[in-house]
């Protein structure tokens, strides 16, 4: 039975595009790592690992392989089982922690241009949180040490150098990290092949069946080859990372320049890496763990026979109680875990997860800039912004021994509370804004390291924090992420969005990414703790973060 259920999770994880051997490499010697700052020479790991950046080839569709950027890990000390492989797509692989586990990771640059990691999600020291001010250049490495502090739940890495972020995703780099605890442990989840990642992208492929990005823009195919790229610049100036753009027929902006403002999109969904997905099921409950790992593109997820999607998790864990949706909305960076009971279902059955139409995205004047259609004015993409398209399909081909009761309580959840909120009556707000085609946060763009005296906030101190999104006839929708919190959700104020997204929020739980449509107010509850230094929060479209759309506060001790 063991070695069937063995067989059968490699079988399923294999057609998901989740699970597969990587060729090892070693850092190279001689390249002395870059590290934490003083107080690291004593820390004794319990897990280390090697994670590697490099290009590589892959048979994504019929004809040339595709080149694309990875990632590739490799257990140095520790359990085998903490990196799992994924065949056939460029994803990372699958890193697999506990929380209180003592972590290390030497990381590796092998792309041809400066690169950091990461970690989306998590509780860190300033100096392991991966801010673009430590990016490293080709043939370099950086050593991350670093407590996971993390509840149970799905959180992924991918780079962060600024103005490149967008493009160094797109190419492939980005995985799974996931952590458990012993809360989670003890509730009676699927696990082993019915505990299932699902990570939804889109991409555009040239008829070469290359990554098609901004400016024809490709990843190199090793150091020293040349590859079109857009400047990472965050000014609005010809040439820059808006600029290049010019007004063209019926008053419609060049699609490049359109698409740095609006957020690239692809015309082709991928699921883990691959094209087409279709999976075999048994007859059992899944935990389907789903990311938005999209540079851009919102999700209006449903399943196609109109049966409820049930809720179990968000981006920093599992709820306190299960949530049904009858549809949820999921942005870049989101995540999102569902219970699928598939256990009444017989064999033979299709179940397709959609993406609905909906709108509500853009403002008007937006909208009126692409010609009058928001799918025009992204041209980037034949596939438009809040379009209907199926984006995975499973398939029910056997009966299950056994099946799982959905358990009424999920997790205890202690939260910060609103009357230990500093400004509790007086919330610190970020509006979001557009000036001379130049997304910014209170009329500001990223600095390196600059800190205004309003994005400065006191260590061990609980605030309020609102952001508005009401930049008028400019606006559209953004996703805004603070790093090294997951905070909660005290209001949402709804703009005049369409009735098609209203409903799909899920603001339960623990998140560190928070989707704000044309209109939005949005007040969160954080607490500042264990770490002062400086930290990013910014707009999660990667094109909009890569243009400016970004800040940095500081935790003051």
């Amino acid at each position: 039975m063991a070695e069937r259920d063995a067989a059968s999770r490699r079988r399923f994880l294999g057609q998901l595009g989740t699970g597969a051997a990587a060729l090892w490499a070693g850092i190279a010697p001689g390249n002395a790592a870059q590290t934490a700052p003083a107080g690291t020479d004593t820390f004794e790991p319990d897990v280390a690992l090697e994670l590697i950046a490099e290009p590589r080839r892959l048979s994504l569709r019929p004809g040339p392989a595709t080149l694309a950027w990875t990632y590739r890990a490799h257990v140095v000390k520790g359990d085998p089982a903490t990196v799992q492989e994924l065949p056939q797509g460029y994803l990372g692989p699958i890193l697999r922690v506990r929380r209180g586990q003592k972590l290390r990771v030497d990381f590796m640059n092998r792309l041809d241009e400066p690169s950091i990691v990461h970690w989306h999600g998590l509780h860190l020291p300033d100096s392991m949180d991966g801010h673009p001010r430590f990016a490293i250049g080709p043939g370099e490495r950086f050593r991350y040490q670093f407590e996971v502090k993390n509840r149970a739940g799905t959180y992924w890495y991918h780079p962060h150098p600024h103005g490149r972020t967008g493009a160094q995703v797109y190419f492939g780099l980005a995985g799974l990290l996931l952590v458990s605890d012993d809360e989670e442990q003890a509730l009676p989840l699927p696990r082993g092949e019915f505990d299932l990642p699902i990570v939804i992208q889109d991409r555009t492929f040239g008829d070469d069946n290359q990554f098609r990005y901004l400016g024809g823009a490709r990843p190199a195919a090793a150091r020293g080859e040349a590859t079109e790229a857009p400047p990472a610049s965050g000014r609005a100036t010809g040439g820059g990372t808006m600029g290049g753009g010019t007004m063209g027929g019926r008053g419609m902006m060049s699609g490049d320049m359109m698409a740095r403002m609006t957020g690239f999109l692809g015309d082709t969904i991928l699921v883990n890496g691959r094209p087409n997905p279709s999976l075999e099921v048994a007859a059992h409950p899944y935990r389907l763990r789903i990311l938005n790992g999209s540079n851009s593109r919102i999700y209006r997820l449903a399943w196609h026979d109109g049966r409820p999607l049930t809720v179990i998790a968000t981006d920093g864990g599992l709820l306190e109680r299960p949530v049904q949706k009858d549809y949820v909305v999921l942005a870049p960076a989101e995540r999102v875990e569902l219970w699928a009971d598939l256990s009444q279902d017989r064999v033979g059955t299709e179940l397709t997860m959609l993406s609905l139409a909906f709108d509500g995205s853009m403002g008007p004047m937006m909208d009126r800039m692409g010609g009058g259609s928001m799918g025009r004015m992204m041209a980037s993409s034949t596939l438009a912004a809040g379009a209907r398209f199926s984006i995975f399909t499973v398939k029910v081909v056997r009966k299950a021994n056994g099946s799982l009761e959905l358990p009424e309580r999920l997790s205890s959840i202690r939260w910060p509370l609103l009357e230990d909120a500093v400004n509790r009556t007086k919330p610190r707000t970020f509006r979001l804004t557009m000036e001379r085609m130049q997304w910014g946060i209170n009329r500001r763009v990223f600095e390196m390291t600059a800190v205004a005296p309003d994005e400065v906030v006191k260590l061990d101190s609980t605030e309020v924090w609102e952001f508005v999104n009401d930049s008028g006839m400019m606006t559209m929708a953004h996703p805004m992420h603070v790093h090294d919190q997951q905070f909660r959700v005290l209001e949402r104020r709804r703009g005049p969005v369409s009735e098609s997204v209203r409903d799909g929020f899920v603001d339960q739980g623990w998140k560190d990414t928070v989707l704000l449509m044309p209109g939005d107010r949005v007040k969160l509850l954080l607490r500042f703790e264990d770490y002062p230094g400086l930290y990013l929060y910014h707009c999660h479209m990667l094109e909009h973060e890569d243009s400016g759309l970004m800040r940095n506060y500081r935790v003051e001790a």
